[in-house]
């Protein structure tokens, strides 16, 4: 009995630990998200172009970036807590700022500083509860970062709804709140051990390593830990370098790595997050049940990975990609098949809705008329229209048009983030903190994050231009092409890390 006691006052005490270490999650899904009711508000009060309002949700990526190639080498020098520390600092400071800013220069500014602490919370959160962590509850506890994405992508979500019919200026409200939980974060910190891999295999306190270990799994467990750490330490070079990626004993790790960061941005999910109030009005749908929708999304990719949690250490890593990616391609291709089955009708009802009356009398003429595509309806309305107005229409007028079977787009929408948040979304930082060895994991976590980063950034970027100009069929589609790419990747290269220790993934993987 007395044995049970403690064992279950360790476990509560590590899981603790990864709680709050994986609140950097939830300001990084609450930033990521947040954003997305804000967009009509910084469009109008900055005078954004599709480009602009592209960069000014995209930087912050752009600044993970920055973040990313930082936050490795910082963390192996300093420690993880150090830089966690930092990390929500940065988040605080980004909030309030950008909250305030008057000018487009400054807000870009205070964005790219928030992207900076995200680039160091995705990387640096998960690898402290991987190094912390027992095996038996590895998966589980790093998942808890990606738990705590979803749950701040959602708190972001439901935040909107209710400050987005605010007097004045909502926006700054809605990008402001966000300072609290970063200030509590910063104070939480203070509270949790340096982590004791680091200890051993950067200050060699060994001392302070087995009190650590002893309180998380006692005695027996911290002699076992230690002597393990140190086996690796006497079979590894002083210190990685960037040059050591490229080695061919790492090949396969790099591949795995570098393939999954690929996949899970490339296949649209931040796009998805980033505008999904956005992508609800291109569905026909209100202001209002556009960001009701978006709450639906955020409450979707909590439960699924909550569900992820309880699968990762049972089903293990491949399974729950594979059958993620395959539930992705299937949403993505019922997007495309509605909005490639969408109309645009004109006829008395629709042409009332339209709020700029010039627009609306420019065209009157197209009364009685339907157009079967995006393209075909832009030929026809650019001949009426001056640049300014047709920059208008597509920004603002063209959901009143549109005849489409919403509920085929919301319940597409809701399985591939249900399936984003089984697989690719936890499973890949999961994967992410197990495969490196320990002499290159904090520069090859800088790489991939920064890989990753960058092809968030991209596909961020480009999304508005692609709904405006090919549309959202062509748009879905090419988001499925690449979602099947990434079932055929996993299914080749991918490997099962589940139950196995750090040190035996790494003599597996380098053995290969």
């Amino acid at each position: 009995m007395q044995t049970e006691t403690v064992v279950k006052m360790n476990k509560s005490y590590t899981v603790l630990i990864s709680l709050i270490v994986a609140l950097g999650g939830f300001l990084l899904g609450f930033d990521s998200a947040v954003i997305s009711g804000a967009v009509r508000g910084i469009t109008l009060y900055f005078d954004m172009t599709e480009w602009m309002l592209g960069f000014s949700v995209g930087c912050v990526v752009f600044g993970a970036m920055a973040g990313n190639l930082l936050a490795g080498p910082l963390s192996d020098r300093f420690g993880r807590k150090r830089v966690l520390i930092l990390v929500a600092a940065l988040f605080t400071i980004s909030a309030t700022w950008s909250a305030l800013a008057t000018g487009y220069t400054e807000f870009i500014i205070a964005r790219i500083i928030g992207g900076i602490g995200i680039g160091g919370a995705i990387l640096i959160a998960p690898v402290y509860i991987a190094e912390i962590a027992p095996p038996k509850l590895r998966g589980s506890l790093v998942s808890f970062n990606q738990l705590n994405i979803v749950i701040g992508i959602s708190v972001a979500y439901f935040s909107n709804y209710f400050l987005v019919n605010m007097e004045g200026e909502a926006w700054r409200w809605m990008l402001g709140v966000e300072a609290v939980p970063a200030l509590i974060y910063f104070l939480a910190l203070f509270t949790v051990p340096k982590s004791p891999r680091w200890l051993i295999q950067k200050v060699n306190n060994i001392a302070l390593a087995r009190k650590i270990l002893t309180k998380i799994g006692g005695e027996s467990y911290a002699d076992a830990t230690i002597e393990e750490i140190q086996r690796g330490i006497d079979r590894k070079e002083v210190k990685g370098k960037l040059s050591d990626l490229l080695k061919s004993k790492y090949a396969t790790i790099m591949i795995i790595a570098l393939g999954i960061a690929f996949f899970q941005q490339i296949t649209g999910i931040n796009a998805i997050f980033y505008y999904a109030p956005t992508i609800f009005e291109q569905a026909g749908g209100s202001t209002d049940s556009s960001f009701l929708q978006a709450i639906v999304v955020g409450l979707t990719n909590l439960i699924f990975t909550l569900v992820a949690i309880w699968l990762i250490d049972k089903l293990g890593r491949k399974p729950l990609l594979l059958i993620g990616t395959t539930c992705m391609t299937i949403a993505l291709l019922m997007a495309t098949f509605a909005f490639n089955n969408a109309s645009y009708v004109f006829d008395e009802a629709t042409l009332a809705k339209v709020s700029d009356i010039e627009i609306g009398n420019a065209l009157s003429d197209l009364k009685g008329t339907t157009y079967s595509g995006q393209a075909e309806l832009f030929e026809a309305v650019e001949t009426r229209l001056d640049q300014e107005q047709f920059l208008a229409f597509r920004r603002n007028e063209i959901t009143n048009f549109i005849d489409i079977n919403a509920t085929l787009v919301l319940i597409a929408i809701l399985l591939y983030v249900a399936s984003f948040a089984i697989s690719l979304g936890p499973v890949m930082w999961t994967l992410i903190s197990e495969i490196f060895p320990s002499k290159i994991k904090g520069i090859a976590i800088s790489v991939v994050g920064f890989f990753n980063s960058l092809v968030s950034f991209s596909v961020t970027q480009v999304f508005p231009w692609e709904l405006s100009n090919l549309g959202p069929t062509m748009t879905f589609l090419i988001y499925a092409v690449f979602s099947f790419c990434a079932i055929l990747f996993v299914k080749r290269y991918v490997i099962e890390t589940k139950g196995r220790s750090l040190e035996e993934v790494e003599e597996l993987l380098i053995r290969k």
